[in-house]
């Protein structure tokens, strides 16, 4: 079956107010489709206002798994829904690696942000290390079983994966659009026949240096439904750019 294309920027702890208002200014789509940003938390309120006019959705890097209460420097699912965001990222390999999140967390913050009604990019990858002794899939399978075993059936439907080898990002290497397909693959094929969810209309995002010189290669993969793009969704052509290369493809 055809599924749609996604191209998901991530901003990461970057753009200042004024390259925020330049980059509204100078992004040029062309044409309607599931383009999405997550802005720094301190920024959303601005992305949502320049994103309204070029029909880009906005989102978070990251949320809380509570509701509400006293947890100092959270950001609760159910605001970040009130305020006017879509989707939230969950396990990022920065808030794995550098925030120690473990998956038993990052299901919980799952589990939240489905059911206040976010969409959830939930990230899994493999370190090069891991890579190399052969282990990408073992790596996969874990964090796919540890994170999403037992999600209420009505919100699977809402969860996104995103492919992300930590060796591609924000490196400058890239996974051939071989190694990619064949994880996504992979992914697609377990999460369908071993975890209850419907692998064909499951989106699974590539995250690991997309750029405009290899998204049509890698958005041409039958199991690549759009990417996870760090550095080049900062630039408002690059990322018009990508945008467009999905949109032609979906």
């Amino acid at each position: 079956m055809s599924r749609s294309k996604y191209m998901v920027g991530n901003w990461k702890m970057n753009q200042s107010v004024k390259e925020i208002k330049e980059f509204f200014d100078q992004v040029e789509i062309g044409s309607s489709g599931n383009f999405w940003l997550a802005p720094q938390s301190i920024h959303i309120g601005l992305c949502l206002q320049g994103g309204q006019a070029k029909g880009i959705q906005v989102g978070a890097q990251n949320c809380s798994d509570k509701v509400e209460g006293a947890y100092t420097g959270e950001l609760s699912p159910t605001a970040l829904l009130d305020f006017g965001c879509k989707f939230t990222l969950v396990g990022h390999s920065e808030r794995r690696s550098i925030n120690k999140e473990r998956n038993s967390l990052l299901r919980s913050k799952t589990l939240v942000a489905l059911a206040a009604g976010l969409k959830v990019i939930f990230c899994v990858g493999e370190t090069l290390e891991e890579r190399e002794m052969g282990m990408t899939e073992a790596v996969i399978r874990y964090q796919l079983e540890a994170g999403l075993l037992g999600l209420p059936e009505s919100d699977k439907k809402n969860l996104i994966i995103a492919y992300e080898p930590v060796w591609a990002i924000g490196t400058g290497k890239t996974a051939s659009a071989e190694q990619a397909e064949k994880a996504h693959s992979f992914i697609r094929t377990h999460l369908g026949e071993n975890m209850g969810y419907d692998g064909e209309q499951l989106i699974i995002l590539y995250g690991g240096s997309v750029k405009p010189s290899n998204v049509e290669e890698l958005l041409s993969c039958p199991n690549i439904d759009g990417g996870l793009v760090g550095g080049a969704s900062l630039k408002p052509a690059d990322y018009s750019s990508l945008c467009r290369a999905a949109a032609k493809q979906s």
